[in-house]
């Protein structure tokens, strides 16, 4: 018992040093990085619709075409329709510039189309040839259409974004009108080695477009001059003995990688589309086996080694990979520059944003903008009306948080989660160098982990308040909320959460 006084303190002394230790290695760990430069965008100039009152007036077409019969709704539809060919018939004569009246004609005549295809969706199917058809047509004349050419560009988008939106918002009026999966069968099997995937030939050196359910994947898609749809780009490879289908891909988390077909199709996707290069092309012409060829020289440079993942977007150094460089890398050393027009990303709010995930390059190659290259056509495509309803959700909100993002609003992060998430970003390091996979990817610091959480947490809180008042919508109205009420839904979901600035 004598011993215990002396001892007493000692204990406390150390308890007391090793508490100071902590807090100081607490208080050193929150000493923030250093913020990215101001980021310098692309200086273009964003593309805005600006066509709300007519996007109101399309909604009142369908609720007063739902309540004609089913034989009056036809007869509209197939005037309509009528129209539509026409328009197509005008454009089908001759090469035309982006800028010909006949262009915004077939605009307008499709987008009437739109509101009669939902209400009669018998007529569905109909509705979806003629997209197809009006694709096809478009991506004809762009072939013509220099690719830097900003009005070429914008007719490319209001014609094959807008024709796609058409049909969305057609579909989710109607989801038990059309089968989830459409397959362009107007098209030649190339040379190249192929094996069926859930009803679709698929050939090596084909490229899937998809898009992710994570915010981070709204953000990407929408985060463009020219929002879009899709927000990751993979590599198809068929080996031509034993037709093993293998998809090369670029991963935030592990940089380049090979998985199978079917690991691929399991992973969470809101639509992929399948792009084939266009066997009219010189190249091609040239040497039928170069998309198999440009698949196998990556699907072998990703087995070799360790190609880590390009956070800042650069598609000029292959030595680091984002999933877009993945494809136009291997295209390009077989003489094939895809994406014949880079993207470009001009506003504050989005280049900021963007800059505080990593990204230093704003004039780059997004996965949306892959479907409106010329050289490419489109093999097939899925989408289910579930899964087509959170994307169109998702791309609300994001718009929603953009619009923050340009009054200002920082993409925001907790700064006291810093030195538990550096240490989780140390292990990670250490991980890294046994080529194993660690809770904060290879490249991503710290902060930006955060950031990524921030932006996870605050689309997760709108995105649910969005849901709830688009069941609301739905039980008042008969039908789902198209889109720009979803916008409305997320600015005021938004306001009402106020996030985190």
């Amino acid at each position: 018992m004598a011993d215990g006084p002396t001892h007493r303190p000692r204990w406390r002394r150390i308890v007391l040093r090793g508490g100071v230790v902590l807090v100081a290695l607490y208080v050193l760990l929150l000493i923030p990085e250093a913020s990215p430069p101001m980021p310098k965008g692309a200086g273009q100039q964003p593309f805005v619709w600006n066509h709300d009152t007519f996007w109101s007036a399309l909604e009142a077409k369908f609720i007063a075409t739902r309540k004609l019969s089913a034989g009056e709704c036809e007869a509209q539809f197939d005037r309509s329709l009528k129209q539509v060919y026409h328009a197509l018939d005008s454009i089908n004569a001759t090469n035309l510039p982006p800028d010909a009246p006949a262009f915004e004609e077939l605009e307008m005549e499709f987008f009437q189309l739109a509101p009669l295809a939902a209400a009669c969706p018998a007529r569905m199917g109909d509705f979806m040839k003629a997209a197809g058809q009006m694709r096809d047509h478009v991506k004809w004349h762009s072939q013509y259409w220099p690719p830097d050419s900003v009005e070429a560009r914008r007719r490319i988008y209001r014609l094959l974004y807008g024709g796609r939106a058409a049909v969305e918002e057609a579909l989710l009026q109607s989801p038990q009108a059309t089968n989830a999966l459409q397959v362009n069968h107007n098209y030649e099997l190339p040379k190249t080695p192929g094996a069926e995937v859930r009803g679709v030939m698929v050939q090596s050196g084909d490229i899937l477009v998809s898009r992710g359910g994570a915010a981070t994947s709204a953000l990407i898609a929408r985060g463009n001059d020219f929002p879009g749809n899709f927000s990751h780009i993979a590599l198809v490879h068929v080996d031509a003995q034993t037709k093993k289908v293998s998809v090369i891909e670029a991963h935030i988390e592990s940089g380049v990688g090979v998985r199978s077909i079917e690991a691929y199709l399991t992973e969470t996707k809101l639509r992929i589309l399948l792009l084939r290069p266009h066997g009219l092309l010189p190249a091609l012409a040239a040497d039928p086996m170069l998309p198999h060829k440009a698949a196998s020289l990556a699907l072998s440079n990703a087995l070799a080694g360790h190609i880590p993942y390009d956070f800042a977007m650069d598609h000029t150094d292959p030595a680091k990979q984002f999933c877009s460089e993945v494809a136009s890398a291997a295209y390009l050393t077989q003489g094939v520059t895809l994406w014949a027009g880079v993207s470009h990303l001009s506003t504050p709010g989005v280049t900021s944003w963007l800059a505080a995930l990593g990204v230093r390059n704003f004039e780059t190659q997004e996965p949306s903008d892959l479907e409106y290259d010329p050289q490419l056509r489109v093999v097939a495509e899925w989408r289910d009306p579930d899964t087509l309803f959170k994307d169109h959700v998702d791309n609300g909100v994001i718009a929603a948080l953009l619009e923050g993002a340009e009054r200002g609003e920082r993409l925001a992060h907790n700064h006291w989660l810093l030195p538990p998430v550096r240490l989780m970003k140390a292990w990670s390091v250490v991980l890294n160098q046994f080529g194993k996979v660690g809770p904060i990817p290879e490249g991503m610091s710290a902060t930006t982990a955060l950031r990524v959480d921030w932006l996870k947490a605050n689309h997760a809180a709108i995105a649910a308040r969005v849901m709830v008042a688009a069941e609301k919508f739905k039980a008042a109205r008969g039908y789902p909320p198209p889109y720009w009420e979803l916008l409305r839904m997320a600015r005021e979901a938004k306001t009402g959460l106020n996030p985190r600035k």
